[in-house]
């Protein structure tokens, strides 16, 4: 069964969304997310604290465990969690994603309606839906040079057309899991986070075919769990990209570039940004390289022959 998670900015749950979502099973929440696992959920962002009242990621259910520490609490872990560059609104043109809120006749009464309702069901078409107007940017066709992306998006079948809850349902849920979607989601939002700029020369350059030059690299390898989100990723040039990968430079706790300079060539090092600016990061600091991740790389980094 697939279901939808609410999540909230500046939540008091546990949450680690990329990985798992932490709920109380005081009412109904606990059986739906077990009804879940094996299925696919959309996170749905409230508008509280700031929130973008819009369904912004999807990920796939694959256990749930008690909180040891909380009573009554419990963890939905997930897997090929990706965020959605596009996210859909609640409403578009009046018309609510979800067919059990249509069926509300009075709007006025929707928050009342959801009360108790964060985590619940939703139908696999309401999902498909969902999904494929959160990854349209991905999917167009005037996007495949830019991300890298040769996916047959046109042989999906119209939203909604006969026989689509069933057939499109499977073909989505095989593209969620597709590398090279998911690599073309990810240089998409990283690119756009960064600004097309690399994290360490600082420098955009788009090339005659709108393409650019950066490359969205994971800090945290996709090999090792690594998952495919912004806080996971830097954009870099292919030569720094390069160099990031082989362990010859790092990011420190402050943010600050660490270079094995008895390794990387002087005039390499002479295109970096000056120390003093730092690196180039997303304006959105919530965007930003987590330490989590830059801690696992820098490790590797300590660890390499320098």
């Amino acid at each position: 069964m697939k279901a939808v998670f609410g999540v909230k900015i500046d939540s008091v749950y546990d949450d680690e969304i990329s990985r798992r979502y932490h709920f109380g099973a005081d009412s109904n929440y606990l059986s739906i997310t077990r009804e879940a696992v094996g299925d696919w959920v959309v996170f749905r962002e409230t508008r509280r604290n700031g929130g973008r009242r819009a369904y912004v990621a999807t990920a796939r259910v694959i256990s749930v465990e008690r909180d040891s520490e909380r009573a009554k609490h419990w963890y939905a872990y997930v897997d090929h969690y990706l965020d959605l560059p596009t996210p859909r609104p609640f409403v578009v043109a009046g018309r609510y994603a979800e067919t059990a809120l249509r069926a509300i006749a009075d709007p006025r009464r929707m928050g009342q309606a959801l009360q108790g309702k964060s985590m619940r069901p939703i139908l696999n078409e309401d999902f498909d839906e969902i999904v494929m107007a959160g990854l349209s940017e991905t999917l167009a066709p005037e996007n495949a040079i830019r991300l890298g992306l040769d996916y047959p998006s046109a042989d999906l079948p119209p939203i909604n057309q006969p026989g689509f809850a069933f057939d499109v349902d499977r073909q989505i849920e095989q593209m969620l899991v597709n590398r090279k979607v998911r690599d073309a989601n990810f240089r998409l939002n990283v690119c756009r986070a960064y600004d097309d700029r690399c994290a360490v020369t600082g420098l955009r350059i788009i090339n005659g075919g709108g393409r650019a030059e950066v490359q969205a690299a994971h800090i945290k390898p996709v090999e090792a769990n690594g998952p495919d989100v912004v806080q996971n990723g830097l954009a870099l040039s292919a030569t720094v990209h390069w160099l990031f990968d082989r362990h010859l430079i790092s990011i420190g706790e402050d943010y600050r570039l660490l270079v094995s300079h008895n390794r990387v060539p002087r005039e390499l090092v002479g295109l970096f940004r000056p120390e003093d600016d730092g690196l180039h990061l997303p304006t959105d600091r919530r965007l930003w390289p987590h330490p989590a991740f830059l801690a696992y790389h820098r490790e590797v980094y300590a660890n390499a022959v320098h």
